[in-house]
């Protein structure tokens, strides 16, 4: 009985998943609550890039896809003229694996046709990227361990170099083969690194502390991705992990996730 109360007491706060989705070829949207967290290198890993650990305030709500965009989100951009790239797949598949090979100015375009779709006026409150201080929030979920599951890699649980599934170091992985931390949002760890809004910086030193994007104090010719991918080493998928990448790069280790303003 002990060791249930422990795990019990470790366990992450346990939150009311809300969704919606605003047209048939939308995202799936989580609604992510209001918070605050520990941001950065909570475990003395070692990566100056993650320091200084600093505490964030969200103080708003606001909607997280609960999947990375797909070729076939993708593909309907594409067909209504909102999208004017077509993307390669590896020879691995579309459909519902994430959509990869887009740079931040194609996902921009994605968002932009969205909005207009939606009717969201210009410069409106509607969907967009998540800023990096967003996005380790979301992936965390009230925890404070290295993966929303824990501090080691667990089979079953993420597509990445040394997780243990069928797609390690291969290929993407439909979404959601995996669970959702406890915000109801999959593959925050691995398959694809996702695009942020912030410019590259060194370390947290002057990041801002209310969920904004930091879009000063760095080079804005390289973005920040997050969450690693399919052959990333475990590590590289930590919730805490930042990679900066040109913004108008094309991989196959890259795609996104897109938010929404409440």
């Amino acid at each position: 009985m002990a060791a249930l109360l422990i795990l019990a007491a470790c366990a992450a706060p346990v939150h009311k998943v809300q969704t919606f989705q605003d047209c048939a070829n939308c995202p799936e949207m989580v609604v992510v609550p209001a918070g605050s967290f520990e941001m950065g290198d909570l475990h003395g890993d070692g990566r100056k890039e993650e320091q200084p650990v600093h505490t964030v305030s969200i103080g708003y709500r606001f909607a997280v896809g609960r999947l990375e965009v797909t070729f076939d989100q993708w593909k309907a951009c594409v067909a209504e003229g909102g999208c004017s790239h077509r993307p390669g797949d590896e020879a691995w598949g579309q459909g519902n694996r994430p959509v990869i090979n887009v740079s931040s100015h194609d996902a921009a375009e994605y968002l932009s046709w969205l909005n207009r779709k939606l009717g969201v006026p210009e410069g409106g409150p509607g969907y967009r990227l998540l800023s990096e201080a967003e996005w380790e929030y979301a992936a965390r979920a009230g925890t404070t361990t290295r993966y929303f599951w824990g501090d080691e890699v667990s089979v079953g649980k993420a597509n990445c170099w040394g997780c243990g599934s069928s797609w390690d170091r291969k290929m993407t992985a439909p979404v959601g083969s995996f669970p959702a931390n406890a915000f109801g949002l999959h593959d925050m760890h691995g398959n694809v690194s996702e695009w942020v809004e912030d410019c590259e910086t060194p370390n947290y030193q002057s990041a801002p502390r209310d969920g904004s994007a930091w879009k000063g104090g760095g080079r804005c010719s390289v973005q920040i991705t997050r969450g690693g991918y399919w052959a990333a080493i475990s590590d590289s998928v930590r919730s805490a992990y930042r990679r900066g990448a040109f913004f108008d790069a094309r991989g196959n280790s890259i795609g996104f996730r897109v938010a929404k303003s409440l």
